[in-house]
């Protein structure tokens, strides 16, 4: 099973603790996600979130719907946090926000590696719809990062 690597960064015009903020608050998540995920928060515990906090959601992907649980594994603010996933549709996944002051405002970075279930078969379907799923996801919360923040 080959473990998959996505990056994404992008520059917001606010004070790292305003970016910071938005991004520890889990209700912003469904603000940032795009409306065919049909996603939505079921519980977050403890709240507000810190190391430690399972949030668990529910989404749909095509015609398939799944229940998903991520723990926040890691906790710095206002600097980075990672979350993992404990249930889900992937084998591995484990996303690291990182927030840096930059020129009067604040750069916004992603690293999500990831592995899906199924070793070949999982490589094929990732091939086939999983990696651009994941890219236009990520473009779709570029732009609405930038409608939040701009």
């Amino acid at each position: 099973m080959a473990e998959h690597i996505f990056r994404a960064e992008q520059f917001v015009r606010r004070e790292i603790d305003e970016v910071f903020e938005f991004f520890s608050r889990a209700e912003n998540l469904g603000k940032i996600t795009p409306d065919w995920l049909h996603f939505r928060i079921l519980s977050v515990d403890p709240n507000p979130v810190r190391k430690g906090t399972l949030i668990k959601y529910s989404l749909r992907w095509r015609v398939f719907p799944m229940r998903w649980t991520t723990e926040i594994v890691e906790w710095d603010p206002p600097n980075r946090f990672v979350d993992v996933q404990l249930k889900g549709p992937y084998r591995k996944w484990h996303h690291e926000h990182r927030f840096v002051t930059e020129n009067g405002g604040t750069r916004i970075f992603d690293e999500v590696r990831y592995e899906l279930p199924f070793g070949v078969i999982g490589d094929l379907v990732h091939r086939l719809k999983v990696k651009r799923d994941v890219e236009t996801i990520f473009r779709y919360r570029r732009e609405a990062i930038e409608s939040v923040f701009e």
